[in-house]
């Protein structure tokens, strides 16, 4: 089976550096099928590439221990992975079902290259959309008092099944700093409306109505400790006018959630996200 390599980078900014990689790639007869590279106004650099896997003359277990002379002298942090090892991903979820019934599609029909072990959700409701594609749902209930024991339970399921990534299709629970330290940096997907912090709370689309707004939006972003304040991997927004009620602009704005919210895991996946800080860089 054909694959290919891609390599992250990112490492002070200074002269050189795209040669210094690609002669490293062309020594072991790398051929570079793509190149991305950004410099941010801190100064840092930062690149993906994408190498051609047949004929590339080292081994999986060969490219660390060959690159690492090189990510060292250049203060690199750095990850390679492969086409053929799909990322394999946990969908949480709790009543809403919109974002993971378009994931759900999404995958099934190729688009998004991953493996999906498991779906996860403190309610019982949404146990048949995963059950059409045979994936195994994991009723997990929570109240305040059973919280820190349902987290555990969750991190044991993630760990169990090896997951890379875990998407908050519609999660309705904030995560505590323990659960997002114990997953890891960047492993984690939520989508919200672009209402926040304008329309926080209960209701932001009637509330948005009232104010008649414009424009309405939604969110996929990095999920950190502090709440709906991690690193933006992607935004889209959809008009609106006097006539839309607030049918309209909940309809609206689910079609803006599943839009945005696939598109960033399939970034996610194809490893063209790089987080610089509390920016996302994003590869399109």
């Amino acid at each position: 089976m054909s694959y290919n390599i891609r390599l992250l980078i990112s490492c002070p900014d200074k002269k050189g550096l795209i040669a210094a990689i690609s002669a490293f790639i062309a020594m072991h007869d790398g051929n570079i099928l793509s190149a991305d590279q950004y410099v941010s106004g801190s100064g840092r650099f930062f690149m993906r590439l994408e190498i051609e896997g047949e004929g590339f003359g080292l081994e999986r277990d060969e490219f660390g221990g060959a690159f690492v002379p090189l990510a060292k002298r250049h203060a690199m942090d750095w990850r390679v992975s492969y086409t053929d090892a799909p990322k394999r991903m946990a969908i949480l979820v709790s009543r809403y079902d919109h974002c993971l019934i378009d994931l759900l599609w999404r995958w099934d029909a190729g688009e998004l290259d991953a493996e999906i072990p498991l779906v996860i959700s403190n309610h019982p409701d949404l146990s048949s959309r995963a059950e059409l594609y045979d994936i195994p749902f994991h009723h997990l209930p929570v109240t305040k008092e059973t919280k820190a024991e349902q987290e555990s339970a969750v991190l044991d399921l993630l760990s169990e099944h090896a997951i890379d990534l875990v998407v908050l299709a519609r999660y309705m629970q904030i995560l505590t700093r323990g659960f997002v330290d114990a997953c890891g940096p960047d492993r984690l997907i939520n989508i919200h409306h672009s209402f926040l912090p304008a329309f926080v709370g209960a209701d932001p689309y009637r509330r948005a109505h009232d104010r008649g707004v414009k424009t309405i939006g939604a969110t996929a972003h990095y999920v950190t400790a502090d709440l709906d304040a991690g690193p933006i991997v992607h935004q889209d927004v959809a008009h609106v006018t006097h006539r839309d009620t607030v049918d309209d602009l909940v309809r609206l704005g689910r079609e803006v959630e599943r839009r945005v919210l696939a598109r960033a895991v399939r970034w996610h996946l194809e490893d063209r996200v790089l987080v610089d800080g509390n920016r996302a860089i994003v590869f399109e």
